[in-house]
């Protein structure tokens, strides 16, 4: 319940009128680069038709283009545009302020705990592990 009312929290922070999928749609290009529509569905778990709907409601804000990939002319390519790369880095930020300023209301035990429980999430939540 911790973990999900964060996650809500955040995306409250966020500032956004965008879906937490888009956002998370958005985060994946700005950290790995440009991705086919599989290869996002794949990376976001969701399916390709959902993908598919994603990206189009990404373009038709401007966030995101589509181009063809150079190698195979069938393959579309989806990358962030500027107006994608701010949106994203903005969201990032309001919600880092967030966390940071109510981690700096804790006791510096408190600060220990929850940088040692964030390190096992990470652990816990590592798809390389079985």
């Amino acid at each position: 319940m911790a973990i999900a009312r964060t996650a809500r929290r955040l995306r409250q922070e966020s500032g956004l009128d965008l879906t937490s999928t888009q956002i998370a749609a958005l985060s994946v290009l700005d950290r790995n680069g440009p991705h086919t529509p599989s290869e996002l569905a794949a990376h976001e778990r969701i399916q390709r038709p959902t993908a598919t709907r994603l990206i189009a409601r990404l373009e038709q804000r401007g966030l995101v283009v589509r181009t063809r990939d150079p190698r195979d002319g069938r393959v579309s390519v989806i990358a962030l545009t500027d107006e994608g790369r701010r949106l994203v880095v903005e969201q990032r930020g309001r919600k880092t302020a967030f966390l940071a300023r109510r981690i700096e209301q804790l006791e510096p035990e408190e600060r220990e705990l929850l940088e040692r429980a964030a390190l096992l999430l990470e652990r816990m939540l590592d798809e390389d592990r079985p």
